[in-house]
């Protein structure tokens, strides 16, 4: 088995570890994910109570723990000093911003310099991977797996990607399509393609969409996904070919799970970009590599890019996918997503 496969099926080990609840080592640095421990296994891994807490900075800027040049990076690591008042209950608390509301916060709570940084990045990403809460308690003993920061960036490596399967299926706007199915080995994220016609040797009108079960199947408001998507899909149609790429990046990148709590900072008032970074995950964090490697494996070199996004016109050219021109893809708002759409368009650089 190669390093990198080797690496890759680590980290989805660790992943499901944390999932369950048990303790990972990453370095040599013993972890326990806050939101997945129980009283039980936080005694297992430190009887002595002495383990520290590390969250992000996003989340640590909330609870005044971070300074303006952390708190600039909502994803980086902050770690807080180990208290005798610090138990299960309060670190969840610390971590879950959906809580700030119900529970008062304790403390005070002192920030503590990181003796590896970027073990304690490579943490944050993977809970970020599992859908987890950005939060762990760090220090303690029993680790399930071992594995190194390496094989943390090793799972998300889009050069890993692999064409998996393809069928031809016929979907209601466009009957002449094919489905095309690319995986990861050691990886269970799965993306797919649409295939919409027949190449015509000009280069196809390409969307990222990124997967939005509340949008594209339960037919949500508060977003523009759903529409967007079946948008997408006439346009290729009309266009004669396309290709559609479904990338299994949930929530920006952040899995169902966190989206929801997302979703639940939204009702309390705050806007989608900071609701990311009050939860201590980036702003974006979609890899549009992945659906350059997709387009690679398709043959298609150069493309016509439907999207108002600009990162994802860099993200592909950044990859080596020329975007020969940008094809605007805006839709109507409706009561519900239109201070989404304004946030898109203010803070994240949206071109409607």
């Amino acid at each position: 088995m190669s390093d990198a496969l080797a690496d890759a099926r680590r980290a989805t080990q660790a992943i499901d570890a944390l999932r369950h609840g048990w303790p990972i080592g990453i370095d040599g640095l013993a972890l326990l994910a806050v939101e997945t421990a129980d009283a039980e296994r936080l005694a297992a891994f430190d009887p002595a109570g002495r383990a520290d807490l590390l969250i992000s900075a996003g989340r640590a800027a909330t609870l005044k723990l971070a300074n303006q040049i952390e708190a600039a990076a909502p994803d980086a690591p902050v770690l807080v000093e180990r208290t005798p008042w610090l138990d299960l209950a309060t670190a969840m608390a610390l971590a879950d911003p959906q809580l700030d509301l119900a529970t008062p916060m304790k403390g005070p709570f002192r920030a503590r310099p990181l003796t590896d940084a970027a073990v304690a990045r490579a943490a944050l990403r993977l809970a970020r991977i599992a859908g987890l809460l950005p939060a762990f308690f760090v220090g303690g003993a029993g680790a399930a797996v071992e594995l190194s920061v390496t094989a943390v960036e090793a799972h998300e490596e889009p050069r890993s990607l692999r064409l998996a399967a393809r069928a031809r299926l016929p979907v209601s706007a466009a009957e002449d399509t094919e489905i095309v199915a690319f995986r990861a080995p050691g990886s269970a994220d799965e993306h797919v393609a649409l295939v919409i016609g027949q190449p015509t040797g000009a280069p196809p009108l390409v969307r990222l969409h990124s997967e939005c079960l509340t949008g594209d199947v339960l037919g949500s408001l508060k977003c523009d996904c759903g529409p967007q998507l079946d948008a997408a899909i006439g346009a290729m149609q009309a266009a004669g070919w396309g290709i559609l790429l479904y990338l299994r990046q949930e929530g920006r990148g952040i899995g169902l799970v966190n989206k929801m709590r997302a979703y639940q900072l939204q009702d309390q008032g705050f806007d989608t970009v900071d609701a990311n970074t009050r939860l201590g995950f980036a702003i974006d964090a979609r890899d549009f590599g992945v659906a350059a490697r997709m387009l690679e494996l398709l043959g298609q070199r150069s493309v016509r890019l439907l999207t108002n996004n600009p990162a994802k016109v860099a993200g592909l050219e950044a990859a080596g996918i020329a975007v020969v021109e940008r094809v605007a893809h805006a839709l109507p708002a409706n009561p519900h997503n239109e201070r989404y759409l304004a946030t898109k368009r203010d803070r994240t650089g949206h071109q409607f």
